[in-house]
């Protein structure tokens, strides 16, 4: 199926962008990539193209967690597709700005491995990683001066 192929370019793609961020972090191409949310906005291209093949999503009701329960429980494949593309575009958009803040604050790279793999695979608990990071980042700079 065509959508599957636009699916899998998507999901596959993202993690060059990834791998990037996390093994090149000052390279050219990468600060090109964080500087402006070009691979969000292409993704976002993804994700309209699912939304207008799939059907139901603005009916679902989006204010109460048995809507939302329906609404995965009823999802075809476009309409799941649609959603992990969201996934996708945001969390990337996410770690792109965690480097280009850390990078601004002078947070050596280490550091920020494992938020970024975090808000990979986690999302949420990657941005948590790095406020933690930022945290003590800050205290050990205060202790320095």
């Amino acid at each position: 199926m065509f959508y599957e192929t636009i699916f899998n370019f998507f999901n596959s793609g993202i993690l060059l962008f990834w791998g990037l961020l996390l093994v090149f972090p000052k390279r050219r191409l990468t600060q090109k990539i964080i500087a402006y949310p070009w691979v969000p906005l292409g993704i976002a291209l993804g994700y309209i193209y699912f939304l207008s093949i799939t059907s139901g999503t603005f009916s679902a009701d989006f204010s109460s967690l048995n809507g939302l329960t329906e609404m995965f429980q009823n999802a075809n494949p476009q309409g799941v597709a649609a959603g992990w593309l969201h996934y996708l575009a945001f969390d990337f958009w996410v770690g792109c700005w965690m480097l280009k803040n850390s990078q601004e604050k002078a947070v050596k790279h280490p550091w920020i491995i494992l938020p970024l793999l975090c808000t990979f695979m986690l999302g949420p608990v990657g941005v948590l990683i790095y406020s933690l990071v930022l945290l003590g980042h800050k205290k050990l700079i205060a202790k320095t001066t």
